[in-house]
């Protein structure tokens, strides 16, 4: 019998920015309060972009201040508040490239998540670029994210996907075992939840749990499907160098897939280190 543990709670206010550690938060059926609460437009090219299309904005990070404002820090330590009048034009500064932020819209302004011009008028060598694959490489099973080939998000949010992506221990273990010169840091994966379990010889242990239930304090969240990984888990972050190897083992070893995607069937509060139980 393993033994299941929530390790970790990330939140990541600014979409495709380093996030903050949790002790403890509540869930709701959006998720974590605050993450992806905030993302950038390309004024150059149109759309929200996240990190696959600019991807400076990894080593950028963001915490969340008084009153849902985020406090964005860039690469150079220096610090500005997503409420400061000129937040665009330092941001434009620091990216070298030209962008706004924005809060999240209603979910009925479509045309704000609607996906911005892609850079190739080939569809798949556009599919090859976001996810960083390989000619000889397969692509990513993408049918059930159908939404999100329309738009960068799901309208309404800024998610990827889904509100909640988690991870085990245990599949950052076995990467980093096949891949000892490449590292399968936290970080470049932007999960929710990391969680460690104990007991289990499984590889990549959450992936056994797609269909099923996880309890965890007062909340109950619905395994939906896999996380295909993108071009991002491949690009400088923090003191995490650019490393293209990373997705070469991720296909090799996990079909390019790492970590599940989660929905909150069940409110309630979580804290880290309490037990999980797969239902």
């Amino acid at each position: 019998m393993s033994e299941i543990t929530l390790e970790e709670i990330c939140r990541y206010p600014v979409k495709s920015m380093l996030g903050e550690s949790l002790t403890e938060t509540t869930l709701s059926k959006q998720g974590i309060p605050g993450d992806r609460s905030w993302a950038t437009r390309d004024e150059k090219r149109g759309g929200i972009r996240g990190a696959k299309k600019i991807p400076r904005l990894m080593l950028f990070s963001a915490r969340t201040s008084h009153g849902g404002v985020a406090e964005i820090q860039a690469p150079d330590g220096s610090l500005c508040l997503s409420s400061d009048t000129d937040i665009n034009a330092w941001l434009t500064e620091k990216l070298e490239h030209p962008v706004s932020l924005w809060p999240l819209l209603p979910a009925d302004n479509l045309e704000h998540y609607r996906r911005g011009a892609p850079d190739s008028a080939d569809f798949e060598e556009e599919l090859r670029t976001l996810f960083g694959r390989l000619p000889e490489e397969p692509l990513p099973d993408l049918s059930a994210f159908s939404e999100v080939l329309e738009f960068e998000s799901p309208p309404g949010t800024y998610f990827d996907a889904f509100p909640i992506m988690l991870a085990t221990r245990q599949s950052l273990n076995t990467l980093s075992a096949c891949a000892p010169t490449s590292r399968f840091d936290p970080r470049r994966f932007r999960a929710n939840f990391i969680v460690n379990v104990v007991g289990s010889d499984a590889a990549y242990p959450e992936q056994d749990w797609i269909g099923r239930e996880l309890h965890v304090g007062d909340a109950v969240l619905k395994i939906v499907d896999t996380c295909p990984r993108c071009s991002m888990t491949t690009h400088a972050t923090a003191d995490l160098p650019r490393d293209t190897e990373v997705m070469r083992h991720l296909v090799k070893e996990a079909d390019g897939n790492l970590g599940v995607y989660a929905k909150v069937i069940k409110q309630g509060e979580v804290r880290a280190g309490q037990s999980v139980t797969v239902v």
